[in-house]
């Protein structure tokens, strides 16, 4: 069977034309989902559009679109706009982002962030199924349908990573898109969201997982190294909490505490992840050459069905290049007794598959 791979940016890629560029080596490579964020800098829409329609087979997603940026009624009609445009690719990324970005960007109260999560997605869902639009705050208003064909087939995957928001990935979502989780908590976790799954809809199909580590090939590892370790920091050290909370949840406070130490000025560009804290770069980042990164992934298609390779901001186009074409999808051997195609968790993430 082939491994299932996808790529993943961060916000802070602005580059635009990068962006296009890499997602359309993606698809040439045969990459199966190609997500670009949004946090404060590109609206992903457009980007996502440009992408759409510079491709062919790669599936394209908002990952993710912030519960507190858009009403559910613009999120409908942006998704259901761009799965028109991408002939029925397009995936519909969302999560509760943080409270810096609430509050300091969109200007909206960080509170109770996994109720606003579940709240926006039951809207967005009714919405693309053709209902009308649910009220809460309009009294006596005349709820609206969208105006265009209904989708309910779009498939919705939800960020979460605090215990509330996993409930509701488990009960409302169709697949989950982490970021920063240590490669050896997924099983844990995975096991957690399946029996959520089972509980809440038992028949509903599998939830497909969809993560993976951020990664950097270059002839030096030392300066692979370096450039996963800038982001790393970065991410635990400048984003708000919320990742050094759960990486620390993990069984990691003490190494995130090394790398907060060792960062007092976060840079994005400039970050240090020192010697004690090495055993997270581990479980966050794949870096090396070419054939070092291939082995490090094989780690992570234990803990996916879909392998998303992220990628740091501000790459070389070189490097970008390198590690599109070491971490591309490849073919691994079937264990004996084993069949040959997508795994039920997998399939439930195909085109055209309705979801829970």
């Amino acid at each position: 069977m082939t491994a299932r791979r996808g790529v993943g940016l961060t916000p802070m890629e602005t580059r635009r034309d990068v962006i296009v560029r890499t997602a359309v080596l993606a698809d040439e490579l045969g990459y199966e989902v190609f997500a670009v964020p949004e946090g404060w800098g590109l609206d992903s829409a457009p980007v996502l559009t440009e992408i759409a329609l510079r491709t062919t087979t790669i599936r394209v997603a908002s990952g993710v679109l912030s519960v507190w940026g858009r009403t559910p009624a613009t999120l409908a009609m942006t998704a259901a706009t761009l799965q028109q445009i991408s002939e029925g690719r397009y995936i519909l990324g969302l999560g509760a982002s943080t409270r810096a970005l609430a509050e300091g960007f969109h200007d909206v109260p960080f509170e109770h962030p996994a109720a606003k999560l579940r709240d926006v997605v039951t809207k967005v869902r009714a919405l693309l199924a053709g209902e009308p639009a649910r009220l809460t705050r309009a009294a006596g208003a005349y709820p609206l349908r969208l105006g265009q064909p209904p989708a309910p087939e779009l498939p919705i995957w939800i960020a979460a990573l605090g215990e509330r928001s996993l409930r509701v990935t488990a009960e409302l979502g169709d697949a989950w898109i982490p970021a920063f989780v240590p490669r050896d908590s997924m099983a844990g976790l995975t096991e957690k969201l399946r029996q959520l799954r089972q509980a809440a809809a038992p028949d509903a199909s599998p939830l497909t997982v969809a993560v993976g580590p951020l990664t950097v090939v270059a002839e030096d590892t030392a300066s692979a190294r370096d450039l996963a370790a800038t982001c790393v920091a970065w991410y635990l050290t400048a984003m708000g909490d919320v990742y050094a909370s759960s990486v620390s949840r993990q069984g990691y406070a003490a190494e995130v505490k090394e790398i907060i130490a060792a960062n007092p000025r976060p840079s994005p560009r400039r970050g240090t992840v020192p010697p004690a804290a090495e055993p997270v770069l581990g479980q966050l980042a794949a870096y090396g050459t070419a054939e070092q990164v291939s082995d490090q992934l094989s780690e992570w298609e234990r803990a996916a069905d879909i392998v998303t390779v992220m990628l740091p901001p501000g790459l070389p186009w070189p490097v970008i290049e390198a590690t599109l074409r070491a971490a591309a999808p490849r073919s691994v051997a079937v264990p004996a007794g084993a069949t040959a195609g997508p795994p039920a968790a997998a399939a439930a993430a195909a085109p055209g598959s309705a979801s829970a």
